[in-house]
């Protein structure tokens, strides 16, 4: 404790000690069911706090592991996809060219989770697929 001056207060101690020998015998209890109430509560709170980092670690290798599972999955149906166009890729005919283009696209606008509009895209190929263009 600092007075006005600067000076320490010596005697500040001092009286904090005379005051806690002076209270009653009950407060003196309550303080120290208190702290002991407290310090349980602390070992608890530390304790959940180390189960939940532990779960969290769990959920987080496992989170880990799922992703790693879809993405193998994944790469394996993309190779397959690939291999089957370039299977089919050897196979180009003249005036197949918007059936080929037509089996890429996607025609059915509701599947579709684009946020653009393409719908006349669509509508175009479509009547390219029907009717295409003679050179």
């Amino acid at each position: 404790f600092k007075e006005s001056n600067g000076s320490t207060d010596s005697y500040a101690a001092i009286s904090q000690v005379d005051r806690l020998q002076s209270e009653p015998e009950s407060i003196r209890k309550w303080r120290e069911e208190q702290k002991a109430r407290l310090e349980q509560l602390d070992a608890n709170s530390r304790k959940q706090e180390a189960e939940w980092k532990e779960k969290a670690i769990k959920e987080l290798q496992e989170w880990y592991a799922r992703q790693d599972e879809k993405l193998q999955k994944t790469k394996a149906s993309n190779r397959a996809a690939e291999e089957a166009f370039m299977n089919d890729a050897e196979d180009i005919f003249p005036g197949t060219e918007w059936e080929r283009v037509a089996q890429l696209c996607d025609f059915n606008p509701k599947s579709c989770k684009q946020a653009k509009d393409v719908s006349r895209m669509r509508s175009v190929l479509i009547s390219l697929k029907q009717a295409p263009l003679v050179r």
